[in-house]
């Protein structure tokens, strides 16, 4: 097909009903997965901590309350959750109620956000510099709103001014350079954010055209424990709790807290993973793989490291090579990330024979349906039949999940597309048009063939 034919290809397709590979291609060929990588990171984290496993974020003082003012600061501290203020989470109002259940109408202190559970926010592996204003956006232990917030651009009133950025009340506080330039009515709009190396402000750049309408552009918010701090502290102020102090980082703190001072106020539980892995696997936001891949590290070393080598002994647990794939960070963002097809199929298969209806299957983006398979395979067999994860990045196009054929039998396929040189449409057509081909195949069965696939089903 064209604008693929450059590319280096890894495939491999699996029947679910009888133990018989339909097809390979480069199938332990280590490939840049893209999101696809996300598969690996949810697995793993499935059988380490379960389906019903939840994320806890505590509300604790080292104060008292006096006559309905809490003396003392209030500080959130923080395990990972990725949901608090985003998709299929809670967005602090439970906070603020247990406060005045309490009988808390005002805190003399500051609000401090508390990530030591975690090592500290921070790029992972060969992450693209220029992802980090957007894609990027780094995880911790305090996550909120996914640690994204939005910034409006306004032209100005002549060509040659700068246009005039604006955030949202709780994001005042991010610094942002702007290099947004207002230019004639029939100049193109182009507008895009930079987190460069070495600074802590955030570049808006580009132009816009006078008299257009306002822009929006979704950002990273730099430091997430410090974004969470002045977020809860807002919302506590707008539901009319006074806060005296300022939110605060616990790193930036001069004098550290007492520990054995503090008490605890409300503790928030998540929804449970069965839950979180739906906007994971359908939206494929990456802070949500970061926090599943990191519940693979030992409780008493939560690191990244630490996780990247549990998910290499749980393989060999699984029977499969470890070197089948050397995956960086949970969200398939790095191109360290590789991944061969063989294994990633082999992972489908176990998610597959361990619970076909399974959380894990109905969270799979659903083609021309949901996520982000909503516009693609519309019109073909594959249509509301293949549930896959994707993958994409420059050069790079993945998609690996289920479908059944036209004689009912279910297949596990992994697709994987680097280095192609056409544009991402071409490459998705390709990759979707070999979807489609095994929705549409079929083969005369034997009656032992039936038995067997009955027996699984």
């Amino acid at each position: 097909m064209p604008g693929v034919e450059r590319g280096v290809w890894g495939v491999v397709v699996q029947s679910l009903d009888r133990p018989e590979r339909l097809f390979e291609l480069n199938p332990r060929t280590l490939l840049v997965p893209a999101s696809s990588a996300k598969l690996l990171s949810a697995a793993t984290a499935i059988d380490t901590v379960g389906w019903n496993y939840r994320f806890e974020t505590i509300l604790e003082t080292n104060g008292t309350i006096v006559d309905g003012v809490l003396q003392g600061d209030l500080v959130v501290v923080g395990s990972g959750d990725p949901s608090i203020g985003g998709r299929g989470g809670e967005a602090l109002t439970a906070w603020i109620d247990s406060l005045k259940a309490l009988g808390i109408q005002g805190i003399q202190g500051r609000v401090v956000g508390d990530d030591d559970l975690l090592e500290e926010p921070r790029p992972a592996f060969s992450w693209a510099w220029d992802d980090l204003a957007t894609s990027g956006a780094l995880y911790g232990a305090l996550n909120f709103e996914e640690n994204r917030m939005t910034v409006t651009i306004t032209p100005g009133v002549m060509p040659g001014e700068n246009a005039a950025l604006g955030v949202d009340p709780i994001a005042m506080d991010r610094p942002l350079i702007n290099r947004v330039v207002t230019r004639e009515r029939t100049a193109a709009q182009l507008i895009w954010s930079e987190q460069r190396p070495g600074e802590v402000a955030l570049t808006i750049a580009g132009t816009i055209p006078v008299a257009a309408a306002p822009a929006k552009l979704t950002v990273a918010v730099g430091n997430p424990t410090l974004w969470f701090a002045r977020a809860l502290r807002y919302r506590l102020i707008e539901a009319g709790i006074d806060v005296g102090g300022a939110a605060a980082d616990v790193d930036d703190l001069p004098v550290p807290f007492d520990r054995s001072a503090m008490k605890v106020l409300f503790t928030y539980r998540s929804p449970p993973l069965a839950d979180l892995i739906r906007p994971l696997f359908k939206d494929s936001i990456n802070l949500y793989g970061e926090a599943v891949f990191r519940l693979n590290a030992p409780r008493d070393m939560p690191t990244n490291d630490a996780a990247i080598e549990h998910v290499r002994q749980k393989l060999a647990t699984w029977g499969l090579m470890p070197d089948g794939q050397q995956v960086v960070d949970g969200s398939g963002l790095s191109r360290r990330d590789v991944i061969a097809p063989d294994t990633l199929v082999n992972i489908l298969q176990r998610m597959y024979d361990a619970d076909p209806a399974a959380p894990w299957m109905v969270a799979l983006p659903l083609a021309g349906v949901d996520g982000t398979l909503q516009n693609r395979m519309r019109a073909t067999p594959a249509e509301r039949n293949v549930r896959a994860k994707t993958g994409s990045m420059s050069n790079v196009r993945s998609l690996a999940g289920y479908v059944t054929t036209r004689s009912g039998e279910h297949l596990a396929f992994a697709i994987i597309l680097n280095n192609f040189e056409g544009t991402s449409a071409e490459a998705n057509q390709a990759v979707d048009a070999i979807a489609a081909k095994l929705a549409s195949f079929t083969r005369t069965a034997t009656p032992a063939d039936v038995r067997r696939g009955a027996q699984r089903k």
